[in-house]
């Protein structure tokens, strides 16, 4: 039996506690995986939306949460969070129109969100379990960036390969 795999390609796992720590422990992962894989030029950016993301998750529930770094092989990195809340936030609903406005400039949270949808190339999420014997499995959130894109946000001067035109 042959297996194959593409170039590139990896993916690196890491459980987190409810703990106020674990955006910290987060950021810190995905420096030493994207260091050690060469994608430098993403790095502030994955970093920046990955701690958004854990953050919520120990501010808005109550369990653990879960970190999953995948390279797709094609320049794509994805990132998803897994939580114990079933709730899913906009922009990550399945509306493509599901859009977060711009906190007020005075406010104290409120713009993370925001963030993925303004530096993600793509992202989305889902409610794990469907039915009343799977209440509280929580969702998963991820996003993708593009590791050789030349001006962001763009779809003109993606070298990616075909990224998906709506954001789902």
């Amino acid at each position: 039996m042959v297996t194959v795999a593409l170039p590139n390609t990896w993916v690196y796992a890491l459980r987190l506690p409810h703990d106020p720590r674990a955006a910290r422990v987060a950021r810190m992962t995905v420096r030493a995986a994207l260091d050690g894989h060469g994608m430098h030029e993403v790095l502030d950016v994955v970093e920046l939306l990955t701690s958004e993301l854990v953050s919520n998750a120990y501010r808005h529930t109550h369990g653990p949460a879960s970190l999953r770094l995948t390279a797709l092989g094609d320049g794509r990195l994805r990132v998803g969070v897994r939580d114990s809340h079933p709730h899913v936030p906009a922009p990550f609903g399945k509306s493509p129109m599901d859009r977060v406005r711009p906190a007020p400039v005075d406010a104290d949270s409120g713009r993370g969100l925001h963030l993925v949808q303004q530096y993600a190339d793509a992202w989305g999420g889902w409610p794990l379990g469907d039915g009343p014997l799977n209440r509280g499995a929580g969702k998963l959130l991820w996003f993708e960036v593009c590791s050789r894109r030349t001006e962001r946000g763009s779809a003109a001067t993606d070298s990616c390969g075909k990224l998906p035109t709506l954001r789902m």
